[in-house]
């Protein structure tokens, strides 16, 4: 009997691995780029002037999103533009621009930069220089033509968080669709009441 059950346990666990052979070669698993930037722009024009806002690799669409939403503290309008120039032939609506507002409603902001590398909540999400952002695909992250659903990792979470693109076959750049990765994270420890 223990013999049989010792077959059986080997069994599964070699039917598992070989599974997660499969869904990694047929489905063509994950892929992950750290997209590296000097600084963070300022303005439109320099945010244009990035090699990446050519918006031909979506992992970098990705980034550039984020990029974006640093700006949104010190000019709301500024951030929108970059965001904007993201979305391509399809520019924020009103809605989208009140639900940011209200991610960062309550002070907040540092949600933004726990998704550049180097920053934790032990050091109050202070990201390392140059800022850099890793962005992942899964075995779905492609299931639609067009679409992509990638993924940025937070210092401040377990799991990465997504982000949604399509792509535009006339040109063959990428754009922004919905940013979904602004849900809460971990506090700053230095703001953790039961520290």
């Amino acid at each position: 009997m223990l013999k049989n059950l010792l077959s059986r346990a080997l069994s599964n666990v070699i039917t598992n691995a070989g599974m997660k052979a499969v869904q990694k070669t047929v489905l063509g698993g994950g892929k992950e780029k750290t997209i590296s930037f000097t600084a963070l722009p300022a303005t439109l024009e320099e945010f244009k002037a990035l090699p990446e806002a050519a918006l031909t690799d979506e992992f970098a669409v990705a980034a550039l999103s984020l990029l974006a939403l640093t700006q949104f503290e010190a000019d709301h309008e500024r951030c929108f533009a970059m965001l904007d120039f993201l979305k391509g032939p399809d520019p924020l609506s009103g809605m989208q621009k009140q639900f940011l507002a209200e991610r960062f409603m309550d002070g907040s902001f540092y949600k933004v930069n726990s998704f550049f590398e180097g920053a934790t909540p032990a050091n109050g999400y202070t990201p390392s220089q140059p800022y850099k952002v890793r962005v992942s695909s899964n075995p779905y992250s492609y299931q639609n033509e067009g679409w992509a659903t990638l993924y940025l990792h937070s210092g401040g979470a377990d799991s990465p968080r997504p982000v949604i693109l399509r792509k535009k076959p006339s040109t063959g750049t990428w754009h922004l669709v919905e940013i979904q990765y602004l849900s809460d994270v971990r506090v700053p420890a230095a703001a953790d009441k039961w520290r």
